[in-house]
């Protein structure tokens, strides 16, 4: 759980948390803001804001600790997962998760955003509405299109940039609606 995550939920601010901590307010304000790394910061900056948070040190670390995936390896994981649980099951562990958030909140904008692709792509197959609550980040878009590593090489090995054209015409709407080319998320191996 992010700082910011648990700031909300104690209705705390960040001059609040500094004040009470004794950590620097800069320093706080770039945590929050990605510009500093909490993994970086000494180990009695964490523990003070540990302690004002109320949270043991691990566990304000392990939300900062997660290495990022390459994210054709990441797709790959999110299919797999489907597959292993069925619709259903994968619908509901996704929404108890909140790895939309979580990913979303690091930045991680491709990861979020594929996987509420995908939430939003089972549901529509199950006749299930969409979880209003991820709303403000069905409005978002990635500046640039991602392709499958597959597209992208055949792409470059034929020297036809019409492969990109025609993978995006035959892409899934819920996922081009990010600009995320993906065409087949259930036929993994």
């Amino acid at each position: 759980m992010t700082i910011h995550t648990l700031l909300e939920q104690k209705h705390m601010t960040k001059y609040s948390l500094s004040k009470n901590s004794g950590v620097p307010y800069t320093t706080v304000n770039d945590i929050c803001n990605g510009k500093a790394e909490l993994i970086k910061c000494t180990a009695e900056t964490v523990y003070k804001l540990a302690s004002t948070l109320d949270i043991t040190m691990e566990s304000l670390l392990k939300s900062y600790l997660a290495e990022r995936s390459s994210f054709e390896l990441f797709k790959s994981h999110v299919c797999h997962t489907l597959k292993e649980l069925g619709d259903i099951d994968f619908i509901i562990q996704t929404l108890e998760d909140d790895d939309i958030t979580k990913y979303y909140e690091r930045k991680w904008f491709a990861e979020s955003l594929y996987l509420l692709a995908m939430l939003d792509y089972i549901s529509n197959q199950n006749k299930i509405p969409l979880c209003s609550k991820y709303d403000a980040y069905r409005k978002c878009r990635l500046k640039d299109t991602i392709f499958p590593a597959s597209i992208r090489a055949e792409a470059a090995v034929t020297n036809n940039t019409q492969i990109l054209e025609q993978a995006k015409q035959e892409a899934l709407p819920e996922f081009m609606r990010f600009n995320i080319v993906e065409s087949e998320v259930r036929n993994v191996v």
